[in-house]
């Protein structure tokens, strides 16, 4: 029996790291349809608006037709159940990470029963990969080619450089 089953991966990135990256190449490998939800992230002082997070994400994204790339803001629960989807992607690093998510799985199985978190981990080389720590890095002038895409580092450049940072 063929099943239609979409995942949704979830979060601001505020750039998408490497790890990003691999987690996502990871989900399309189980999942028929995977959706990347970029968070407004109201509860995050982010680096980029939401549309250069979009429009770096849609060009990472392209080598995957089988990924599609949406914006949302408020309760992700809403949007996850109103898609349909049965899972919900979260990437985990390492054992600093596993306290929280175990907490959020807990809690979104108690608002939306019907979808499975799936913990997808990434890469070893890109494990200890964060998004606040490549911006930092950026922002004090470091190099961060081993963590982001050349699209990513370049925008990260050109950010920095507009916030004066450098």
């Amino acid at each position: 029996m063929s099943r239609n089953v979409i995942a949704v991966y979830p979060g601001t990135f505020d750039p998408m790291t490497l790890g990003h990256e691999d987690v996502v190449r990871r989900a399309t490998q189980l999942f028929d349809h995977v959706i990347v939800a970029v968070a407004a992230g109201h509860h995050k002082k982010s680096m980029f608006t939401l549309t250069e997070r979009m429009d770096m994400v849609r060009e990472l994204l392209l080598p995957y037709p089988q990924v599609e790339l949406v914006s949302f803001s408020g309760l992700l629960r809403d949007y996850v159940v109103g898609r349909g989807a049965k899972a919900m992607i979260r990437g985990l690093r390492a054992v600093t990470d596993f306290d929280y998510e175990f907490q959020l799985a807990g809690m979104n199985r108690t608002l939306m029963p019907e979808v499975e978190t799936v913990f997808l981990t990434p890469s070893d080389r890109y494990q200890f990969i964060s998004s606040t720590f490549v911006r930092e890095i950026a922002s004090l002038g470091g190099e961060v080619d081993k963590f982001v895409s050349p699209l990513v580092q370049q925008r990260l450049a050109e950010k920095v450089r507009s916030l004066g940072r450098t």
